[in-house]
C-alpha cells in the first residue's frame, strides 16, 4: 500500500514539473544556430578567399584556413567571447572547427591558476586527446580500406 502511494506521489510530482517547466524556444534556437554557424562559415570562406588572393588554389588554401579558424576560436575562447557566442548560437557555434578549438581551450582556461604545465598544459588535451586518437585511428582504417580496395596509398 505504501509503495502504491509513493508511486502516485512520484507521478504527481513529475506531472507538476512538466507543467511548470518553461517551454523551449526551438524555432528561435534553430534560427540563432543557423545564423551563428553561417557567420562562422562565412568568415572561414573569407579567410580562404584571402589565401587564394595570394596565389593559392582552393585546395591549398584549405589547411591554412583551418589553422586560422582554430587560432581565432582559441583566441576568442581565451578572451571569453566564444562562450557568449555559443550561449546564443548553440550548435551553430559548437559544430564548426572553431567549436573544437573552444572545447580544447576552455578546460585549460579553467585550470590556468594551477600553472602552465599542470594547469593549462595538462587540461589542454582533455578533450583534444581522445578526438585526435579516434580521428587518427579512423583515418588509418579508412586509408587501409582504400588501399585494399584500390591498391593506391
Amino acid at each position: 500500500m505504501a509503495n502504491q502511494e509513493t508511486s502516485k506521489t512520484a507521478r504527481d510530482y513529475q506531472e507538476l514539473v512538466k507543467k511548470k517547466r518553461p517551454s523551449k524556444p526551438v524555432l528561435k534556437n534553430l534560427i540563432y544556430a543557423f545564423f551563428v554557424g553561417g557567420a562562422i562559415s562565412l568568415v572561414g570562406q573569407g579567410i580562404q578567399w584571402g589565401f587564394m588572393q595570394y596565389g593559392m588554389s582552393a585546395k591549398d588554401a584549405t589547411s591554412p584556413t583551418t589553422v586560422v579558424l582554430i587560432g581565432l576560436g582559441a583566441l576568442f575562447t581565451g578572451l571569453g567571447w566564444y562562450d557568449q557566442l555559443v550561449k546564443r548560437g548553440g550548435m551553430g557555434g559548437t559544430l564548426p572547427i572553431t567549436g573544437f578549438a573552444n572545447a580544447m581551450v576552455a578546460p585549460a582556461m579553467e585550470f590556468r591558476s594551477e600553472g602552465l604545465v599542470l594547469g593549462v598544459g595538462a587540461k589542454l588535451f582533455t578533450v583534444a586527446g581522445p578526438v585526435l586518437v579516434y580521428g587518427l585511428s579512423a583515418a588509418f582504417v579508412v586509408g587501409l580500406i582504400r588501399f585494399l580496395i584500390t591498391g593506391v596509398a
